[in-house]
């Protein structure tokens, strides 16, 4: 599940291009209605079209951020968890102010995946013009982490260059390593409100593992200290589920939680799994148009995920920091707020607001409040900021899904020792898991395939998930096919078939032929279907050798309980038109065998004759028993195969 996110200077028909790809006005507070502005954050979401990455499409989330300069602390709370970026440029003005703040966030927050999208071409003087637009916007981007951004000319208003737009961004996303599952859901809360009838609400997009309905949950972060709650439901695009996915925009319905203990950067998440902070370490870079030096002490506004909180800057190691450099602070924070290792932040100027940078999380919890120039307290950060081999080794792993330990190695830019070295440690933890294989880390080889633990585990709940949500939709079918199954998972053979074959293990799927269903699932006939059934069946036994064609048993009962008796194995069809009923189908394919046994090869006459049938039948029958390897047509005879006559 992919999340993303609008950007761009206000007026250049963000909120519009939403609408248009959607079908979803994202405003939706009377103010920006009245305004035409978007003053907070709107949420739609779109089906991409299908292209070879994305076979069956993929479903996407959409966060319009606000792009006036009075809102920008608004669109930082947007922005946060997207996992790429519509770009927003009108054709008519070009590049302007909140372009800039914009794109430098987006720089400081390391989101890389992105569209730059050339709005209102409608509006562009001439095709000139455009192209003039297009060469500023390439310079503006350069060294950028949109640099290599592909720039998508629309209009929303007529609907030129959507279609394009939309395979665009399937291909851009499809390029993106999936989302991390690190198996401790987080998510941190961007609205709460209340809904009759069922209570408190809140909504986010989900970070780091799967939240499902019935989990115990913790509020942290807020005004009281740790409440807690229970999961009630969730809702993903306005689509209930059972379980919420790591990347996804969530609508989660808590009990026990009060709308008034809830506010905007909250955290929920899995009581003791994380644990909120008022300190933090930073690895942070002054932005080189900063209209002032960063200095010690200094208070600023810190944005992180939903959260927006007042911090007092200590710097490590310098008295200042001047506009274009980067170094190591310390941050002590007013209220808490809960964040891991690795996460990107940005720091504002409280007044007269301004962006000043940014950076990435070093540790969550430091163990004391440093002294500015301790030698050992710079190296110690700086070795945090290269990470350990076992974390840059985790790293790669994790956003990689499965691969091979050299590809890992590989990616990671560790040596082959380092690596197998990393993965003993590792999978000693339980945070690997090395796919197919029970040998030691010394034995396998370098093309063994490895994931994390985590993501194992989220495939195993995926695989259950979609043969659960198969059987919702389809009851009356026994299961579904196994290449489908593959398919809705879109995974490679060499990561699906030992999922599988750990899920027939485990006994939590069964698999027969070409089918998988779950293990409880059975197919329950209501009191009408059995009564069409039972309706059918009369007719077959009151004519077991003539019995009414598939055409007849359509009229009789709907498509998907005539399914669910070839499923069941009460009927066989054995051609378009001709079904039997499997008990009556058994005697006829005994019959034929005697009647070779103690005549030789045999007519379809005769074969008609001996069951007082019609010539219809017995050819269905004799060619499914050629096809079966049964029996073997010669000329207008057929006797049994070799290796089944007795003679």
């Amino acid at each position: 599940m992919r999340v993303i996110g609008t950007a761009g200077h206000v007026d250049h028909g963000k909120s519009t291009l939403v609408q248009a790809l959607t079908g979803t006005h994202p405003d939706r507070l009377k103010e920006e209605r009245e305004r035409e502005m978007t003053i907070d954050l709107g949420f739609a979401w779109l089906t991409l079209p299908k292209s070879e990455a994305l076979t069956d499409g993929e479903e996407v989330g959409i966060v319009d951020v606000p792009g006036h300069r009075d809102f920008i602390e608004n669109m930082l709370a947007g922005v946060g968890g997207i996992d790429a970026v519509l770009f927003v440029i009108a054709a008519d003005e070009g590049v302007m102010p909140q372009t800039r703040e914009h794109l430098a966030i987006l720089d400081l927050l390391q989101i890389h995946a992105g569209i730059v999208v050339l709005t209102k071409i409608d509006l562009a003087p001439d095709a000139e013009w455009l192209e003039l637009i297009t060469e500023d916007i390439r310079l503006l981007m350069r060294n950028t982490v949109l640099e290599s951004a592909p720039i998508a000319p629309v209009s929303a208003r007529t609907g030129q260059g959507l279609p394009e737009l939309k395979q665009v961004l399937a291909a851009c996303l499809a390029e993106q390593p999936p989302r991390l599952d690190m198996g401790r859901p987080r998510l941190p809360v961007d609205r709460v409100f209340t809904m009759a009838g069922f209570g408190t609400v809140v909504t986010g997009t989900l970070l780091d593992g799967v939240l499902q309905v019935g989990d115990e949950v913790e509020l942290l972060a807020g005004e009281r200290e740790k409440l807690t709650g229970r999961v009630r439901g969730l809702q993903t695009h306005k689509k209930k589920e059972s379980a919420a996915v790591p990347g996804s925009r969530t609508a989660a319905n808590v009990t026990g939680l009060e709308v008034s203990d809830i506010q905007r950067g909250c955290v929920i998440a899995h009581p003791g799994d994380y644990q909120a902070s008022r300190r933090l370490d930073v690895h942070f870079r002054l932005l080189a148009d900063a209209s002032l030096p960063l200095e010690h002490s200094a208070e600023v506004k810190l944005f992180i995920g939903a959260a927006e909180k007042i911090a007092r800057v200590r710097l490590l190691g310098v008295e200042r920091l001047n506009p274009g450099d980067s170094g190591f602070l310390q941050l002590e924070l007013e209220a808490p707020v809960v964040t891991v290792r690795g996460d990107h932040y940005i720091l504002r100027r409280p007044s007269p607001g301004e962006t000043l940078g940014g950076g990435i999380i070093l540790d969550a919890h430091p163990r004391q409040r440093y002294k500015r120039f301790a030698v050992d307290t710079l190296q110690y950060l700086q070795a945090l900021t290269v990470g350990s081999p076992v974390e840059v080794f985790y790293q790669a792993l994790a956003r990689s899904g499965a691969v091979t330990i050299q590809e890992c190695s590989d990616r990671s830019g560790l040596s082959n020792d380092a690596a197998r070295q990393a993965l003993e440690e590792l999978r000693a933890s339980h945070q690997v898991h090395v796919v197919d294989s029970d040998s030691g880390v010394a034995a396998l080889p370098f093309s063994a395939l490895i994931c994390t633990q985590a993501y194992w585990d989220s495939l195993r709940l995926r695989a259950l998930q979609e043969v659960k949500a198969f059987h919702q939709a389809y009851p009356l079918r026994r299961g579904l096919p196994r290449e489908e199954l593959k398919s809705r998972l879109r995974l490679a053979p060499r990561i699906f078939s030992p999922l599988v074959r750990s899920l027939l293990n485990d006994e939590r799927l069964v698999e027969a032929g070409s089918l998988i269903w779950d293990a409880d699932h059975t197919i329950r006939l209501d009191l009408q279907q059995q009564k069409q059934v039972d309706r059918l069946m009369a007719r077959f036994i009151s004519s077991p050798y003539a019995p009414p064609s598939v055409k007849e048993c359509l009229g009789e009962i709907k498509d998907d309980l005539y399914t669910a008796l070839l499923e069941l194995g009460e009927l066989i069809q054995l051609s378009p038109e001709v079904v039997f009923r499997r008990k009556d189908y058994n005697q006829m394919v005994a019959g034929v065998c005697m009647l070779i046994q103690q005549h030789g090869p045999i007519t379809a006459a005769q074969v008609r004759d001996h069951f007082n049938t019609s010539r219809r039948y017995a050819l269905a029958l004799l060619e499914h028993l050629d096809a079966t390897g049964i029996t073997v047509r010669e000329g207008d005879f057929r006797r049994l195969k070799t290796s089944q006559n007795p003679v």
